[in-house]
């Protein structure tokens, strides 16, 4: 997939999936439920066991249906290896370079994590195609506003903190999508393999979103 329809498929929904911690069972549901819902991007974390593998049941699964990639990308191994087994956007908790490079060179979508203005530039001038907010939770919606006063040409999108009662809030502010882990694929339904329960909250995601527009 081209980046261009990649960075609009992430942009149409309004929302990254992030898997953390999961297994390839249990992932293989959860997208099930997530993709029923209208969830189309998902991320799977690279501290999670067997990442590369997970990435690989996903696109094998639901090629076509959906677009995967690779999260807490941190250093330029792990990078290589995201795209390789099949990543179509890296992302990262913070900004390096090294990481940024590798991504772009293989020609996928690199969204970097900042927290501050100057970092949010830095990203940019990297050349990221999404710079990740993170953690948005010590800030809130009004910060992205506030960021996209000087940076109105840069696409961003908040994760950490990112829940449904506050997901319209973060898309009016400004957001290209926000990303929702724990708060979506949340453990106590994961527990009890109530995937029912993760598709129903993933479409009052999409309401949400869909009602800030």
């Amino acid at each position: 997939m081209k980046n261009t329809e990649v960075i609009e498929l992430i942009k149409n929904t309004g929302i990254v999936a992030i898997m953390r911690g999961i297994g390839e069972e249990e992932a293989l549901h959860t997208v099930e439920a997530l993709c029923n819902a209208g969830v189309k991007a998902i991320e799977v974390t690279f501290n999670t066991r067997g990442a590369d593998k997970i990435i690989s049941s996903l696109l094998d699964r639901f090629k076509g249906d959906i677009i995967v990639g690779a999260g807490t990308v941190t250093n330029p191994a792990i990078a290589a290896k995201a795209v390789e087994c099949g990543a179509e956007f890296v992302l990262a908790p913070n900004t390096d370079a090294e990481v940024v490079e590798v991504v772009k060179n293989y020609g996928k979508v690199m969204v970097p994590g900042a927290f501050t203005p100057t970092e949010v530039l830095k990203c940019h001038d990297m050349g990221a195609d999404i710079v990740k907010i993170f953690p948005v939770s010590a800030v809130g919606p009004k910060y992205i506003k506030d960021l996209r006063g000087p940076y109105d040409n840069i696409e961003m999108m908040p994760v950490g903190g990112v829940d449904v009662s506050n997901a319209r809030e973060y898309i009016k502010a400004g957001s290209i999508a926000v990303g929702a882990g724990g708060s979506l694929i949340r453990k106590d339904f994961l527990a009890k393999g109530n995937y029912n329960a993760i598709e129903e909250l993933a479409e009052k995601f999409i309401y949400e979103i869909n009602s800030a527009r």
